[in-house]
């Protein structure tokens, strides 16, 4: 981290290219504005329609996916407002780490809830016959809140020392404790992303094998179970790699002092990152409403006239068996 003795922020924390950030500021204020009320409208569907805490395994990581999205998206405003005013991040301290500490948590929340539902899916694909982890997965509640518990010591590189524009003002700081953090903090980074991507290939390539062998089933809806399992690989792939490889590249840089190419690189990173919180628009439309029944439902609840008579007497069908039957509620998507 670059530090001035003359007391004023290091070069990292201001955006020299005011009108790129401000453009950055725009798309994840439209983010922000498509994104949350998609999310928050999925969210009172989980708890008010479906009481997921009833419902089957797969609803109760999709609900704390959504969650953390959720979470994520409440902190667009304040990094768009920073960079509208010219800093890539807050110069006020306890500000620019609590900042972090809810991007780091809830991106690393969503990408966690990502892989296991990717990886429950597998399961139910590939091994439908284990016994043993299909009772492991019916405590998804115990699940969920152990990768929210996990996912606190992960920040702890974040809040230990003066994070790039965290209270950067001339402090001086123990070179192996920054060091010792600076190693964490990116083994953080890039550990949360690359092993759910290969995990989520792994999955989506069995699942896809698996379901490219059935003989079995109404092949237009095998298809469409192939193409949305890909899909969330690709999506995935779309959102997060390139601010992965990105980084390494910013490391590179800063390893080797190439100072000419460092602000480029910075720039290039920040608007990257930017595009990977287009995940949380996406979530909810792969995960949730990509499924029939559960687009249904939704129809129903907000825009009942696009649905026809007969649709709507068989939504009420569903939420009646749900309801009554909790257990075999199956309303999104397992990829059978």
């Amino acid at each position: 981290m670059k530090i001035m003795e003359n007391g004023h922020p290091s070069d990292n924390c201001t955006a020299e290219n005011l009108p790129l950030y401000t453009f950055y500021a725009f798309v994840m204020i439209m983010e922000f504005t498509l994104a949350l009320p998609l999310n928050l409208s999925v969210l009172y569907l989980f708890i008010f329609k479906l009481k997921f805490w009833k419902s089957n395994t797969n609803n109760i990581f999709l609900f704390n996916l959504v969650l953390a999205d959720v979470l994520l998206l409440i902190c667009l405003p304040v990094k768009a407002y920073h960079f509208l005013n010219g800093n890539r991040r807050s110069t006020e301290g306890g500000t620019c780490k609590a900042m972090l500490f809810m991007l780091f948590l809830n991106r690393g929340a969503s990408i966690a809830f990502l892989t296991v539902i990717s990886v429950d899916r597998y399961f139910n694909v590939v091994h439908p016959g284990k016994k043993n982890f299909a009772k492991a997965l019916k405590k998804s509640p115990h699940i969920s809140f152990l990768i929210w518990l996990l996912l606190l010591p992960l920040t702890i590189p974040t809040m230990l020392k003066s994070f790039e524009c965290c209270n950067s003002y001339g402090r001086e700081e123990d070179t192996l404790v920054e060091d010792v953090t600076d190693t964490l903090r990116e083994v953080v980074f890039f550990t949360q992303i690359l092993i759910p991507f290969f995990v989520l290939v792994y999955c989506t390539v069995r699942i896809v094998n698996r379901l490219k062998k059935k003989t079995v089933g109404d092949s237009t809806k095998l298809r469409r179970a192939v193409f949305l399992v890909t899909s969330v690989m690709l999506v995935f792939s779309f959102c997060f790699l390139p601010c992965t490889i990105a980084r390494m590249v910013l490391l590179i840089v800063r390893v080797e002092n190439v100072s000419s190419a460092e602000a480029i690189v910075v720039q290039v990173f920040d608007g990257l990152m930017v595009l990977s919180y287009m995940d949380c628009l996406v979530d909810p439309i792969v995960y949730c409403l990509s499924s029939t029944k559960f687009k249904s439902l939704y129809l129903t609840t907000y825009c009942r006239c696009l649905l026809s008579e007969n649709a709507e007497i068989a939504e009420s069908t569903i939420s009646i068996r749900n309801t009554s039957s909790p257990k075999r509620n199956n309303i999104l998507l397992h990829s059978r």
